[in-house]
């Protein structure tokens, strides 16, 4: 059985998809760059501002879900100057205790509103006895 996870806490989805799809205790969680829900503009700042409010997106995701973000297991990371690698280890390390999820970083050569980063997953929710 699927479900459609959505939250006004997290951007609204600019195309034909949803915020996050679960299904069982998997949730698939769609990319989010960094924008601010309530305006659906990017944020301002540099690089960490940046990656900053993607996790905070992410964040609301997995609270939308009924997770939280340390239930991610998956976790991609596109950014579009691998140099910001660095940067984004040390905030992930903000939002994530171990043991970490798998991960990817991938440079890519351009992401939606021409952000610098965005990160999608997945996410497995606690079994409920």
């Amino acid at each position: 059985m699927k479900s459609i996870i959505s939250t006004d806490k997290a951007p609204s989805a600019i195309g034909t998809y949803s915020q996050a799809v679960k299904v069982n205790n998997t949730v698939y969680l769609s990319g989010q760059i960094p924008l601010i829900a309530e305006t659906m503009q990017v944020v301002e700042g540099d690089f960490a501002a940046q990656a900053e409010q993607v996790f905070k997106n992410l964040v609301a995701v997995c609270d939308a879900a009924g997770g939280e973000i340390n239930n991610m297991v998956k976790v991609n990371i596109f950014l579009t100057d691998l140099s910001n690698f660095a940067t984004v280890n040390e905030i992930m390390s903000r939002y994530f205790s171990q043991p970490y999820p798998a991960r990817a970083a991938v440079q890519v050569s351009r992401l939606p509103k021409d952000v610098a980063i965005e990160i999608d997953g997945i996410m497995e929710l606690p079994s409920v006895n």
